[in-house]
Parts: structure tokens; C-alpha cells; sequence
């Protein structure tokens, strides 16, 4: 049909319906009670690749394709209840069979009398707001791992390098901070990457048998060793190793980890042959190992050769302009898990999840969101659908109050700096390290005020 005739057949309508439709960006089309394709405008031929005549008197599910056209279509639900659909997003096939990701919208079509004669659909197509959104996801990630504030990109631009080296990493951060991630991306981008991440979580198992695990153990070792086993340093030859939650290991244990990390070789249990292995080992600990180390729970020898490079990841309520960021990544991956199409959380959960300070950090992040998702039947999460838990205020109580040791005469500078620091200790929630930063001290100087002044921490 030649665009002449197109236009004078829509003049000829007096309400010009078809000349305004024709001239929106989105996509309009409607269909009869049977579903077949009634009208069909410009923008919705250019992003199908479906021209007005061959879409005319077709069935949607024929021009569309969507994945939503045989399992829970949505003209057909508004034809039936007269509920409309709002900015559901669906993918369809066009003409060359390419994916197109679209936005749609539904209502009913009614005549003079009001009886229900078919239904109208608008769609927009999203293919460049997805490419930006993949485009920002790539800019602000680094493996799988998220983030755009300033310690996170600060973290970025060195992992490639730490990578590169063979070096002992030290990974610091409280629980669910993603420290896993980190040793994941560092294996990955290392000259090992090929060989495997053994992973081992040292908090998880009793002293007898995490030495067992790491080392292996031969024939007759103990009762039930009934043929020899290779250890986690063995199966990660080659390698790198994590191993979590290092803060939890023995002192027996510590003293052959030393010798691995030093001779690069190690005895498994019941046997007197030495076996050398060539790892590159990852420790993490969410516990202050220089403490300790002072404490002389923690080996000052073994602290000091796993503390080559180390790596401190920020708890998610120091770096809360990446929760938006995160919160993307997270339902986009619910939306695909529970078939939800939630797309934004509203302002007042989202002001909700920036008041509180997330102790279990990302990890507590996601459980909420998911949580919330489950609850959540339309597009948005709102205040609503957020754990109870939230809204109550939180309070921790300041470390204990000092007590003077008995016989040490307190001047007065004594008692202004004992006082500075139980202030920073309360604002910090009793983590020496934090308090340490904020008076510009080292820890150890820090924590051999404490002893004097007899400051109990939590």
C-alpha cells in the first residue's frame, strides 16, 4: 500500500485515529475478541520488522513470538477480567528472528454500547536501556563482584595486579562482605587460573580433622583411615588455595601452615615422607588478626608471611551508594528465579534500607531483597515487604566503662587521651581497628593503650 493511499485512508477517519497513532514513537496495536490483529501502527511495524499488511488479520502469538505468548498471555488476560497490564516486560522474536526486549502495556477495547470487543496493546522497545544497563554494570564490576563507590573502585584497579603476582593475599572483612568474590577474581585473573581453587573454610571443621583435610593422611593414621587420602594442598598443586576464615585455625595447625607458606612443603599425617607442593595461597578472616597476634591466639610469624599483600573490603554501611547498584543486580536475577517482574524498590524502602547499617553486609542485603521479592505481587517493593526488623531502631551498647588499675596515678593528659579513646571505641562499636583510624594511630599503639588504661573491649 503506497503511503499516499495510507494517508488518505486515515483522513478519511474523523477522529484522524490512525494518523495520531502512527505518529507516537511506541509501539500500538489492537486485536479482536479471537486475537487477531485488527490495527497496527508504524512504530510497532519498525520494531517488529512486520509491515501493517502482513500483520493484519494474523494472529498476535504469529508476529510477536513472545515468551509470554503461550504460557500467560497478556492481551488475552485483559480481554477475559478487563485488568490492565503496565510496563510488563517481555521478550519477542522480529522478523529476523532477533531477540527484542520490549515494555508492554494492555487494555480493553470497548464499542458505543461498552461490550468488550477486543483489546489495544502499547510496547516500547527497551534494547537501548538494557545496553545501557549493561553498559553501567560493566563499568562499575570487576568478575562478580559490584560496586561504584570509591574504596570498591580504589579495589578494582589494583586486583589485576595482585593477581599477576604469586604473592600471599590477605583478605580482611567482616561476615558477607564478599571475600570469597575477591579470592575468586584473583585466582581468575592469575597465571593459575587453569589449575584449580580449592576452598577450604577453616571455622567449619575441629582441629584433628582440618589438619587431616589440608595435609591428607595415610593408610592406618587412625582408625578409620583405611586407604591414603590426599589433602586440599595436593588436590590445589598447581594452584591456589583459599582458606577462609583463617582467624579460627589452631595453633598446631598454624605452625604446619607456616611451614608451607616458608619451605613449600608439609608431612601428611602418618607418614614420614615430606611432599612439596606449589600453591599460591588466599587467607581471608573476619576477625582482627593483629589483636590476635597480641593476644597470642594468632602466630606473629604466620600473620606476618600471610600479610604480604592485604586487602581490607569496606562493610556495606561505609559504601551505601553501591546498595542501588547491588539492588539491580539482585532482582534482575530474583525476577528471573521467581518469574516476577518487580522493577524498582519505592523511596520510602529504599530510605528503609540507607537508614540501617546491614551487620551481615551484602549478604544480609540480598536475603532482605529476596525476602521482599516473595511478598512483593507488582512491579515495586515498597516499606511493606521489608523485614520487620528493619524499623526497629538498633542499638549497641558502648564498651564497658574504663577502670583505673589499681596503684597507677592517672595525670591528667592520662585521663583526656583514656576518655578520646573510649569515645572512638563507642562510635565504632567497640572495633579497634575502626577506633584506630579515626585517632590516626597504629593498632598496636592503640591496643597497648587499652591494656594500660584498662579500657575493656567487646
Amino acid at each position: 500500500m503506497s503511503e499516499e493511499r495510507r494517508e488518505s485512508e486515515l483522513r478519511n477517519d474523523p477522529s484522524w485515529t490512525g494518523l495520531i497513532l502512527d505518529s507516537v514513537a511506541d509501539g500500538v496495536f489492537t486485536v479482536d475478541q479471537q486475537g487477531r490483529i485488527t490495527s497496527f501502527n508504524k512504530a510497532a511495524e519498525k520494531i517488529t520488522g512486520f509491515s501493517r499488511e502482513d500483520a493484519i488479520g494474523q494472529y498476535c502469538h504469529e508476529i510477536f513470538r513472545a515468551n509470554t505468548c503461550f504460557e500467560s498471555c497478556p492481551l488475552k488476560h485483559t480481554a477475559e477480567t478487563a485488568e490492565n497490564i503496565v510496563n510488563l516486560e517481555v521478550n519477542i522474536l522480529n522478523r529476523e528472528n532477533k531477540e527484542i526486549p520490549i515494555s508492554i502495556s494492555t487494555a480493553v477495547v470497548k464499542d458505543k454500547g461498552g461490550k468488550i470487543v477486543g483489546a489495544v496493546e502499547t510496547f516500547r522497545d527497551l534494547s537501548l536501556i538494557k545496553e545501557l544497563h549493561k553498559e553501567l554494570q560493566r563499568q562499575y564490576s570487576f568478575q562478580d563482584i559490584l560496586g561504584r563507590s570509591k574504596p570498591m573502585l580504589k579495589l578494582f584497579r589494583i586486583l589485576p595486579d595482585i593477581a599477576k603476582s604469586d604473592a600471599t593475599v590477605l583478605v580482611e572483612g567482616e561476615s558477607g562482605t564478599g571475600k570469597e568474590l575477591f579470592a575468586n577474581a584473583i585466582h581468575t585473573l592469575s597465571n593459575r587460573k587453569d589449575k584449580p581453587l580449592i576452598k577450604v573454610n577453616c571455622a567449619a571443621l575441629p582441629e584433628t580433622l582440618l589438619e587431616s583435610e589440608l595435609f591428607g593422611y595415610k593408610k592406618g593414621a587412625f582408625t578409620d583411615a583405611r586407604t591414603d587420602k590426599p589433602g586440599r594442598f595436593r588436590q590445589a598443586h598447581g594452584g591456589t588455595i583459599f582458606l577462609d576464615e583463617i582467624g579460627d585455625m589452631s595453633k598446631g595447625t598454624q605452625v604446619k601452615l607456616l611451614r608451607v607458606l616458608e619451605q613449600k612443603e608439609y608431612e601428611p599425617l602418618g607418614s614420614n615422607k615430606t611432599e612439596r607442593v606449589d600453591v599460591r595461597i588466599i587467607a581471608a578472616t573476619n576477625r582482627d588478626l593483629m589483636e590476635m597476634m597480641h593476644r597470642r591466639e594468632f602466630r606473629e610469624d604466620l600473620f606476618f608471611r600471610i600479610n604480604v599483600i592485604r586487602l581490607t573490603i569496606p562493610p556495606l554501611r561505609e559504601r551505601r551508594e553501591d546498595i542501588p547498584l547491588l539492588l539491580d543486580h539482585f532482582l534482575e536475577r530474583l525476577n528471573l528465579k521467581q518469574s516476577k517482574q518487580i522493577k524498582k524498590v519505592s523511596a520510602s524502602a529504599l530510605k528503609t534500607l540507607f537508614d540501617y547499617d546491614f551487620p551481615g553486609n551484602v549478604r544480609e542485603l540480598e536475603n532482605i531483597i529476596e525476602h521482599a521479592a516473595i511478598l512483593t505481587k507488582g512491579i515495586e517493593i515498597q516499606s511493606r515487604h521489608l523485614p520487620s526488623y528493619l524499623k526497629q531502631r538498633r542499638y549497641d551498647p558502648p564498651p564497658a566503662a574504663p577502670s583505673i588499675p589499681e596503684g597507677e596515678d592517672m595525670s591528667v593528659l592520662d585521663n583526656v587521651e583514656r576518655d578520646l579513646i573510649v569515645r572512638a571505641l563507642e562510635r565504632n562499636r567497640g572495633r579497634t581497628a575502626a577506633a584506630a583510624k579515626e585517632l590516626g594511630v597504629h593498632r598496636s599503639t592503640l591496643w597497648r593503650k587499652i591494656k594500660r588504661y584498662g579500657i575493656t573491649t567487646r
